[in-house]
């Protein structure tokens, strides 16, 4: 039996719908008035673990699941030991660099030396401004990172973007683009290698709904 890790939040509707495709169905997960962290499918064939997005690619690194469905911005910024199947091609967004409207800044390099910016993906800021040789402070935050150039705590901050709605409701503008991220189907790579349980035609039929 083949266990895939899905992510909890946005990208779990068309995680789900692109397995029912291939006849896994996980949609118990959809229930709100459900519980269930892991859930056999009637076939027998696989079983789904729900987990934090974060945490998809550790279940698959350690080889409690051989498959797992995660955003590209969680396997930038955690570099985890899996291999990188395929682009789902769903669950668009970028990883931007964003300052106050009222701010003169409209790119990166234009931020103070040693200034502070805000992020909840602390390995792709430091990142960035390493590859522009701008040395700032990075600010670790796990909630909303907008209130760091709110509260005047940074200048700048590192998110992902989608619609860029929180944005602009928070007086922001983005000023660079780190890179794009979309859903990722990443395996187990010995896992993926010795192909068990067929493995590598369960991941092929997942391409084929791409």
């Amino acid at each position: 039996m083949i266990t895939i890790a899905l992510p909890k939040g946005a990208l779990l509707k068309d995680s789900i719908k692109i397995l029912q495709n291939i006849g896994w169905d996980f949609s118990v997960f959809l229930d709100k008035s459900n519980r269930q962290l892991q859930k056999v499918e009637s076939t027998q064939t696989a079983r789904a673990l729900l987990v934090r997005a974060q945490d998809v690619p550790v279940y698959v690194e350690y080889g409690q699941a051989q498959l797992g469905i995660v955003g590209y911005d969680v396997l930038r910024e955690k570099q985890p030991q899996v291999a990188n199947l395929s682009d789902l091609q769903f669950g668009y967004c970028r990883m931007s660099v964003a300052v106050p409207a009222t701010s003169s800044y409209k790119r990166s390099l234009e931020l103070p030396p040693h200034g502070r910016v805000a992020s909840k993906f602390v390995n792709c800021a430091k990142e960035h401004f390493e590859s522009i040789d701008l040395p700032v402070e990075i600010v670790p935050l796990s909630g909303s990172v907008e209130l760091g150039p709110i509260t005047g705590m940074s200048e700048a901050i590192v998110d992902l973007v989608s619609t860029g709605r929180t944005l602009k409701d928070n007086g922001l503008i983005e000023i660079d683009v780190l890179y794009e991220s979309s859903a990722r189907l990443i395996a187990h790579p010995l896992s993926y290698r010795l192909n068990r349980d067929n493995l590598s035609d369960w991941v092929d039929k997942i391409g084929s709904q791409i």
